[in-house]
């Protein structure tokens, strides 16, 4: 696959509160798993975890926030040996107190110096091995439990005395949190992607009224990489170091949405076609913006090649962008969508699932199958599956009498090999005398589509007003 091709292959479809409470959904209660759409907790100035609100009302959270208990005074042996360790060596693995005051196994990614000359005068970026990268942090000496300081052991041993340790069920909840994404990389690839980007360059940015905790490193220029949070203009996504430049920059910039045309319309939502060739610095800034919240892939800055569909919520205050997908404007394999991303304040109400709808529809338009742009991340694959498998369901449902694989493709827009694997999956497809034929039991139907969860929003295909790329100018 092409630089090109590997440039958009982006998926995010998690935050990091719902990660925490799937942490304790998969320590405690057994729950129903869900694909993660919720908003970050804002942070404080010196990077301090809030309680996640809601306009300005605390929520309930999973976790308690009672003190940590005092540990016994220390020995002097004890002292003198933990002196000896310190400061803690790259690659150390330790248990570290998380924000549910529990002890969690992490291992020590980075390290740097605080303005203070003793051993323990450090500060840590440490990486929580159960869980996704986008937990990983910088916390200080105190949150660290010495006494659980391991010598590096084998990998491969370690990965397998871990996994006899887990439950079947928390292993696979930790499973469904790790967002992998990186097949088209080869070990060395992988290994030099891991190195460069180990650790988040920004902690927080500021996008309209709200404050979003990233999750990974991106890319921007290194003159931006020296401060903690970034404020970005939410019309033309220009992004600035202070707050004093963000308010100057919102006294000149007479924008109130995406720089593009409006194509589709319904109550407060809209999208807009942002052409990446006519507004090369918006769909930059929008890659950069994105790459915060998406692991494992490849930043490609020839935007020409892209059409951006942005989704916004309207108000009076003017379109505000809930998230997006990309796609070429020629495509050979029939990808019809290349990266897609709803922002962490926006996820957990329909709008990724919308998104992915979004973009059939648009294949409808055109005349053509199409299908997501390849590969797909494990949660990717798991949001896809869960559309065709909505999709399909219905039509089988309501359909009277046979129906090929063919004319389904020719109904959705669905890719056959899609249609394919999603049946075979569901068990509702078997090969006889040198074809497929669906095997579709109402119960069974039933019993797949409450599985399934309920769809997102619904695209008013009669709101759409759209000119595919081929016929336009």
């Amino acid at each position: 696959m092409g630089l090109v091709h590997e440039a958009f292959l982006l998926y995010a479809v998690s935050t990091k509160r719902e990660l925490v409470q799937r942490f304790d959904r998969q320590m405690g209660s057994v729950e129903s798993p869900t694909i993660p759409e919720n908003g970050s907790a804002p942070s404080t100035s010196n990077g301090e975890q809030k309680p996640p609100t809601e306009d300005g009302v605390p929520l309930d959270t999973d976790y308690p926030m009672e003190m940590t208990p005092e540990k016994p005074p220390e020995s002097d042996s004890s002292k003198k040996r933990r002196a000896s360790m310190l400061p803690l060596e790259v690659g150390t693995r330790v248990l570290c107190r998380w924000r549910d005051v529990k002890y969690h196994p992490v291992k020590v990614i980075e390290r740097r110096k605080v303005q203070s000359t003793g051993p323990n005068d450090y500060e840590y970026y440490v990486h929580y091995t159960e869980f996704n990268r986008r937990l990983d942090e910088w916390v200080k000496l105190d949150q660290l439990d010495l006494d659980s300081v391991e010598t590096v052991v084998d990998e491969k041993v370690e990965d397998k005395v871990t996994s006899l340790k887990m439950t079947r069920h928390q292993k696979r909840k930790i499973d469904e949190t790790h967002v992998e994404g990186h097949e088209e990389l080869d070990a060395a690839s992988l290994r030099e992607h891991e190195e460069f980007t180990k650790v988040k360059n920004i902690a927080t940015i500021e996008l309209g009224r709200y404050e979003i905790e990233t999750w990974y490193f991106s890319p921007f220029p290194p003159e931006y990489n020296d401060g903690l949070k970034l404020y970005f203009c939410e019309f033309c996504l220009n992004f600035m170091k202070r707050k004093e430049q963000l308010q100057r920059h919102m006294r000149k910039c007479d924008l109130k949405h995406p720089p593009g045309d409006e194509i589709y319309r319904s109550g407060t939502l809209s999208m807009f076609e942002v052409d990446g060739k006519k507004n090369k610095v918006y769909g930059q800034n929008l890659c950069y913006l994105a790459k915060l919240f998406l692991d494992h892939k490849t930043l490609y800055y020839d935007v020409d090649l892209f059409l951006f569909y942005v989704l916004c919520e309207c108000d009076d205050r003017g379109c505000h962008m809930v998230g997006y997908f990309s796609k070429e404007k020629h495509s050979e394999e029939s990808y019809n969508l290349a990266c897609i991303l709803t922002l962490p304040p926006y996820q957990r109400k329909g709008y990724g699932k919308f998104l992915i709808a979004f973009s059939y529809e648009l294949s409808k338009k055109e005349g053509k199958v199409g299908t997501p742009e390849r590969p797909l991340s494990d949660l990717g694959l798991l949001s896809y599956r869960g559309y065709w498998t909505r999709v399909l369901l219905d039509i089988l449902k309501k359909h009277k009498g046979n129906i090929s694989i063919k004319e389904l493709s020719d109904m959705t827009a669905i890719k056959a090999e899609d249609i394919l694997t999603t049946l075979q999956s569901l068990e509702l497809i078997q090969y006889r005398k040198g074809q497929h034929v669906i095997c579709a039991d109402p119960k069974v139907l039933d019993r797949h589509l409450k599985a399934a969860g309920r769809g997102g929003l619904e695209v008013d295909v009669s709101k759409l007003i759209w000119t595919p790329y081929k016929e336009q100018g």
